[in-house]
């Protein structure tokens, strides 16, 4: 009789070293059997910005195919106030378990760290910047009744009538001064700081002639260069842009320290799991290189990201605080 329970022993201990494998394994690999089931449920897309804005639009553009991508939804919550300051602080201080990300800008990212004191957030050190959405190349824009065709002829302008001449951006400490101001710095003219609050009263005040000029991203100028009501001078893009072939670059014109485009990106709070960072970054450069998204970006005057890991993104951004942090204190500019 003993060889009828024999098949029975061995099935009990076969059992009893299966669950011990298991149990050893579940101990041993705590964070390989999370991010085997990242992502499991929705992920908040925090947009620090009200919605309509280039940043607004870039979540949106994105969160589509991200959605597709990971098998989840990505839900776009706004949280907008202090340029962008309040809902890239939330996310800073958020769970690093990669279910809360910020779209992140050189608003956020750059300007506010350089300008505000006390941010509550370090851009680089509060994050994993995980991959770039788009780059915006950037124009100066001045009202067609201006005498100017050219920039040589626009930097003359302003030598005539130093610190007569007014510009305006959306808001003080924006990427639109700190970038105007770094164009007066090189041409060595002055001209007069007029703050808005946001995009759409910096347009309006353009097309009005309330202010002369402006240096801010295109996407919010080009259908108001298209339709004759503003003047495109010059863009900081890499090349020619299709839509303005006859506009030339920052680059041709001898000064690549103007020639910078802004850019879009995701970061997480620091400290997400490495493989979930890994998981989140092979998704969006997916969703950029979609052939569907690279038409829609090249319609916005977007140009498509390049495959720039989160090191070499971080070490841009590094670099520009630098460069920016010197127009900054050279121009004395401070937050309203």
């Amino acid at each position: 009789m003993p060889s009828s329970h024999h098949p029975m022993t061995t099935l009990s201990r076969r059992h009893l070293l299966g669950a011990g494998l298991a149990l050893a394994g579940s101990t041993a690999l705590p964070a390989l059997a999370q991010s085997d089931k990242y992502p499991s449920r929705p992920i908040t897309l925090v947009v620090p910005f009200p919605p309509g804005g280039s940043v607004d639009v870039m979540a949106r553009m994105y969160s589509d195919a991200l959605s597709r991508i990971l098998g989840v939804p990505m839900v776009i919550e706004n949280k907008p106030g202090a340029g962008g300051s309040i809902g890239t602080q939330y996310v800073a201080r958020a769970k690093p378990d990669g279910y809360t990300l910020v779209v992140s800008s050189q608003s956020s990212h750059l300007a506010n760290p350089l300008v505000q004191p006390n941010l509550g957030y370090d851009p680089i050190k509060d994050f994993a910047n995980l991959a770039m959405l788009g780059r915006q190349p950037n124009v100066v824009v001045v009202h067609p009744s201006l005498p100017v065709k050219n920039m040589q002829e626009f930097v003359a302008y302003l030598k005539a009538r130093p610190g007569q001449v007014n510009f305006c951006s959306a808001g003080a400490g924006s990427m639109g001064q700190l970038n105007a101001e770094a164009m007066l710095m090189q041409y060595g003219v002055q001209a007069m700081h007029i703050p808005y609050k946001g995009g759409s009263p910096l347009i309006t005040a353009v097309l009005a002639n309330e202010v002369q000029f402006a240096f801010d991203n295109l996407v919010i100028f080009l259908e108001h260069i298209k339709a004759g009501k503003l003047r495109a001078l010059a863009v900081a893009a890499p090349e020619r842009l299709a839509q303005l072939p006859d506009v030339p670059t920052f680059g041709e014109l001898n000064q690549p320290m103007l020639n910078q485009t802004s850019w879009t990106g995701i970061a997480a709070p620091q400290n997400v799991p490495a493989e979930i960072q890994d998981i989140l970054f092979k998704a969006i450069r997916q969703a950029a290189t979609e052939p569907a998204m690279v038409k829609q970006l090249n319609d916005r005057a977007v140009i498509v990201p390049e495959d720039m890991k989160p090191a070499a993104f971080e070490k841009m951004m590094a670099d520009r605080l630098v460069g920016y942090g010197e127009v900054v204190r050279r121009a004395k500019i401070k937050p309203e």
